[in-house]
C-alpha cells in the first residue's frame, strides 16, 4: 500500500497546479461525501462568475471601495 501511495503522490505532484487543485478537491470531497453536491453547486457558481468577469459582462469593484462603503454604512 505504501508503494501505491508513493507512486500516486509522485504522479500527483507532477501534475500542473490546476490539475493538482482539482485532484485535491476531489480527494477532500471523498472524505465527506455528503458535501459533494454542495461543492459541485459552488463550483458551478464560481465557474460562472469567473466567466462573467473574464468576459467583461459584469462590473467589478475594488476591495477598498467595498470596505469603504461598508464602513460608511456602519456609521449611519
Amino acid at each position: 500500500m505504501i508503494d501505491l501511495y508513493s507512486s500516486l503522490a509522485n504522479q500527483a505532484q507532477s501534475l500542473p497546479p490546476e490539475d493538482r487543485a482539482r485532484l485535491a478537491a476531489r480527494l477532500l470531497a471523498s472524505l465527506d461525501p455528503h458535501d459533494t453536491e454542495v461543492e459541485a453547486a459552488w463550483e458551478t457558481v464560481l465557474r460562472k462568475r469567473i466567466a462573467e468577469v473574464e468576459s467583461g459582462s459584469v462590473t467589478t469593484l475594488s476591495a477598498e471601495s467595498v470596505f469603504a462603503k461598508v464602513r460608511s454604512g456602519l456609521h449611519q
